[in-house]
């Protein structure tokens, strides 16, 4: 059945450490060999054995309309006969930073990166250069990329691992970062008070989308940005999943809190490599060649990536896209718990919008300590049943799963059912 797959996962194990070029790509949790995709359309993938899946990792959370979507398509099929790469600016940039200053309600000005990590770690920079200030505060179990100050129990690929911390970061960086307890503002201020005067930045994800699906409780969002006003601290959310995934303002026009610097990605690009981070004007313009702050990207600003992103965004503002997506996705995640409840398997489940995240345990799961107790092994049971039905999901306990708008109702159904035949032999 995956043949073909295992003889190119061993020619790459040849080349390439671990054989993938992204550690969360890697079946180490759940057993098999990583699927080689050969093409996708819609919400279907298949492998380079023909096998024929329906997919809710949407490369991650980029793909909110699909894969290959015509006006995607088409964009970068007129970018790129224009020129790959400029080095130099492009009414592309403009007008994609003008469509994100609109839609985003904190951000006065951005800047184009080239990736989720460039964003966040650029913000970081940005906050300690404006505030002079050395430490930051994230949160455990939150991804904000590899950069070496955010890999302190970290969640994704990290979390999957079990890898607490990483060789090569320096103690130096880790004394720069404190980790607080995500859903708990006595323990953040607790830090501030611990640091007093010495806290550049505190940077969350207001959903936290990489340790499964864990929602903000209910005034959590809204006590950082008090605790901010009130210590002069940067408060940074880290949009890069969340971004145009729950409205057209993420995670801060969905639950009305303003951070001072957003990191965004994925679906700004339209499934090609891109990021920004943006804020207050007054915060931004520290930013070099204005500011003191250095950043900079040799392919920042990318007109192909770029193009694809802004088709995207088009797309986005038709015909109550969110309101329809949101109505679908519920509905359908409403029925994946009513299942996992119906066969009795401990199950908790949360979802906002189109993304959703589900653990094997009986809850609940409000934090990194209580994601953690999740049971891995009965998921990478779970996971290779679905696959072998041809329905993809993330291979980690720990990562989220999305709905595009290409998923019809005759996919989702399907995906009911196996779901449904799959517990009942679990």
């Amino acid at each position: 059945m995956y043949d073909l797959s295992k003889k190119m996962f061993q020619r790459a194990k040849k080349v390439i450490p671990g054989g993938v070029n992204s550690p969360v790509r890697a079946y180490n949790n759940v057993g098999g060999t990583p699927l080689c995709i050969s093409k996708a359309k819609g919400s279907h993938l298949w492998d380079i054995d023909g096998n024929e899946y329906i997919d809710y990792v949407c490369s991650w959370g980029p793909l909110i309309l699909g894969h290959a979507h015509p006006e995607i398509i088409q964009a970068v099929k007129d970018a790129s006969e224009k020129g790959t790469s400029f080095g130099a600016n492009c009414e592309i940039e403009v007008k994609l930073a003008e469509r994100v200053v609109d839609c985003v309600p904190s951000i006065e000005k951005v800047r184009m990166v080239n990736s989720g990590t460039e964003a966040t770690m650029s913000a970081i920079r940005l906050a300690r250069g404006y505030t002079g200030r050395s430490k930051i505060i994230k949160f455990e179990g939150c991804y904000h990329g590899h950069a070496d100050s955010f890999l302190s129990k970290a969640g994704s690929g990290a979390m999957t691992f079990g890898i607490p911390g990483t060789p090569g970061v320096t103690k130096g960086t880790i004394e720069d970062t404190l980790d607080a307890v995500y859903n708990d503002l006595s323990n953040v201020k607790k830090l501030i008070d611990q640091n007093e005067n010495n806290i550049a930045a505190i940077i969350v994800e207001p959903v936290a989308g990489n340790m499964g699906v864990i929602l903000p409780q209910s005034g959590f969002l809204e006590g950082l940005r008090k605790l901010a006003d009130l210590h002069d601290i940067v408060l940074i959310f880290d949009e890069v999943i969340t971004g145009f995934r729950l409205e057209r303002g993420g995670a801060q026009q969905y639950y009305n809190v303003k951070p001072d610097l957003t990191t965004l990605g994925k679906i700004i690009g339209g499934g090609l490599p891109v990021g920004a981070f943006g804020g207050a004007k007054h915060i931004m313009d520290y930013l070099a060649p204005d500011g003191p702050v250095y950043q900079a990207g040799t392919l920042s600003g990318n007109p192909i990536a770029l193009s694809a992103g802004y088709a995207t965004l088009l797309e986005l503002e038709k015909d109550d896209f969110y309101k329809k997506l949101e109505t679908k996705a519920v509905e359908f995640f409403n029925e994946l718990r009513g299942n996992f409840e119906r066969s009795g398997f401990p199950c908790t489940s949360h979802y906002v919008s189109s993304m959703a995240g589900f653990y094997f345990q009986g809850g609940p799961v409000t934090n990194y300590t209580e994601v953690a107790r999740s049971d891995t092994k009965l998921f990478a049971r779970y996971f290779r049943k679905l696959l072998d039905k041809g329905i993809y999901i993330a291979p980690s306990q720990f990562e989220a799963m999305f709905v595009s708008s290409a998923h019809t109702d005759s996919d989702l159904q399907k995906t009911l059912e196996i779901h449904k035949a799959v517990l009942k032999k679990m």
